[in-house]
Parts: structure tokens; C-alpha cells; sequence
């Protein structure tokens, strides 16, 4: 959590945690978002970076820096501060939101 809060753009999302895995969510409310890969601890102190699905595997990271650096760089684009709704809420916006 240390290392997720000292990174600016993983502070400004949703963090949630579950079965002991670090998640981040683009709104606030539930029904989190599943956009984003997740962080799991893993043996001896490595930490495997997934997602955003289950089934797909990022990679291994030694320190929680490296988890952290692995999420960052495969943040959605355009991923901004957590949106005040639900994901169903963040879909309609982002649809009557022109790119910028």
C-alpha cells in the first residue's frame, strides 16, 4: 500500500483489496472497475503483478516499487482521478465525454 500511495497516479484511483490482493478502480463505487492489473503477494516476499483478468499474468516483481511500476505502465489511457459513481456511471460519461 506504501508504494501504490507513493506513486500520484495509483493515489488518485480507488485502492480495494481482496483475498489479499492490492486492486485499483477508476470509480468509487462498487462493482469496481476490473480495467486495471492488481498486485498479489506472493513466496518469500516477490509480489506477481496479474490482470486485469484472472487469467492473465503480468510478470514477477522482487520489491513492491516494481509491482507498483508494473500497474503504472499498463494504466488504462486517459486513467484519471476515480470517477464519483458506479462503473456503469463512468461508462455513460466517458461515452458523452468527447476524446480529448
Amino acid at each position: 500500500m506504501e508504494a501504490a500511495y507513493a506513486e500520484p497516479r495509483l493515489r488518485q484511483l480507488l485502492p480495494w483489496t481482496g483475498m489479499g490482493e492490492l486492486h485499483f478502480s477508476r470509480c468509487t463505487d462498487p462493482r469496481w472497475t476490473w480495467d486495471i492489473p492488481y498486485i498479489v503477494p506472493a513466496v518469500q516476499g516477490s509480489y506477481q503483478v496479474s490482470g486485469p483478468l484472472r487469467s492473465e499474468t503480468v510478470g514477477w516483481a522482487a520489491t513492491p516499487a516494481q509491482a507498483v511500476t508494473m500497474v503504472v505502465e499498463r494504466l488504462p489511457p486517459g486513467c484519471g482521478p476515480a470517477f464519483v459513481g458506479s462503473p456503469e456511471d463512468l461508462a455513460a460519461h466517458e461515452a458523452a465525454t468527447p476524446p480529448a
